[in-house]
């Protein structure tokens, strides 16, 4: 069965997308109100832009009864932000965080969420999270002003904060980390079940015509 984005509508398109391209990792992002309320919000459309330098990209899909989400409106006074990420055992309290709270309120402070001071960043990050970007705004990509469209957050990495307990000689051990995925609806899936496939070497000098038959 084939789809017209185009014609289906944006709920729709939005459910085939949501429900296909997954698992997708999550950003708990924290951030401060030009008023200093402490904002934390998750969101799964999040990736890496670039590492030389450094950077993080994060689209909202902008709610239908407002032009931005909070994090969105404080990154646009501040600049400033933390990207917490989500192990399974933050799992609930990150889903918990997912409610629809007023602009005033404090996530932090309403769901005892721990929080940690920050190195490079005015903002707070979350204290039990095993990894947390400290990031700076470096750019808003309007990508569409329409109800479900997309701002795109593109984040310069100013310090990574690591828990010592995940690292097994010096990198990130999935295994330790546990990090959880975004599916569709209100699935999740964890990292639990893992297989390693190195990447195979090819030397050109052995390609020929026949083996790319």
């Amino acid at each position: 069965m084939n789809f017209d984005p185009l014609s289906i509508g944006a709920s729709h398109c939005y459910q085939l997308m949501v429900g296909s391209i997954t698992p997708r990792p999550i950003a708990w992002i924290s951030t401060i109100s030009h008023t200093g309320v402490l904002n934390l919000a998750p969101y799964s459309f999040f990736t890496v832009a670039s590492c030389n330098p450094p950077v993080l990209a994060v689209t909202q899909v902008d709610p239908r009864d407002r032009e931005a989400k909070d994090t969105l409106v404080n990154l646009r006074a501040t600049k400033e932000c933390v990207v917490n990420i989500v192990s399974e055992d933050l799992a609930v309290l990150m889903n918990a965080s997912c409610g629809d709270y007023p602009q005033d309120v404090s996530e932090f402070a309403v769901l005892a969420i721990e929080s940690e001071a920050s190195q490079s960043v005015a903002v707070a990050g979350v204290k039990l999270a095993n990894v947390r970007f400290e990031c700076k705004l470096r750019e808003i990509v309007e990508v569409s002003t329409l109800p479900m469209g997309g701002h795109m957050m593109l984040l310069d990495v100013r310090n990574i904060y690591v828990n010592e307990s995940i690292l097994i000689e010096g990198k990130i051990a999935p295994h330790l980390l546990n990090t959880i995925g975004k599916l569709g609806g209100d699935w999740y899936s964890n990292t639990q079940h893992r297989f390693e496939m190195s990447r195979p070497v090819i030397q050109p000098t052995a390609i020929t015509h026949d083996t790319l038959k």
